[in-house]
């Protein structure tokens, strides 16, 4: 369960992009504990892509790492945005390494509190 936060997604449909296996897994879980259904994880820009290809007409937010083993996220983010799905950045780099056209995007620094990540997709829950 996501501690610290009053999280419940049930219904909602999230997609994971996270390159990492043990973080993938865990933001799944926790995801998953609070009802959602979780799309993914994707490890890779081709493998997201295809995803929300097949899923985005039903993806309710994502969650997207910024740096996918040195492949950038935002071809992702860009067709997320096209379909009006909300997403958050998770990174481990500050906000100025971040392309200035998604300044606007909201943004989780790594390690990740899950609350945080929480209460920013409860927002997007809520739209």
């Amino acid at each position: 369960m996501i501690e610290g936060a009053e999280a419940n997604f049930s219904g909602q449909k999230l997609l994971v992009v996270e390159d990492e296996y043990i973080v993938a897994a865990d933001f799944a879980l926790r995801l998953e504990d609070a009802g959602a259904e979780v799309v993914g994880p994707a490890g890779c820009v081709q493998d997201a892509l295809e995803l929300v290809e097949t899923e985005g007409g039903r993806l309710d937010a994502a969650v997207l790492d910024v740096n996918l083993a040195g492949e950038l996220v935002y071809p992702v983010a860009d067709a997320l945005a096209s379909r009006g799905v909300p997403f958050v950045f998770t990174t481990g780099y500050d906000a100025s390494a971040i392309d200035p056209a998604y300044s606007g995007t909201p943004r989780c620094e790594k390690p990740i509190d899950p609350a945080s990540l929480a209460r920013v997709l409860a927002k997007f829950a809520n739209r």
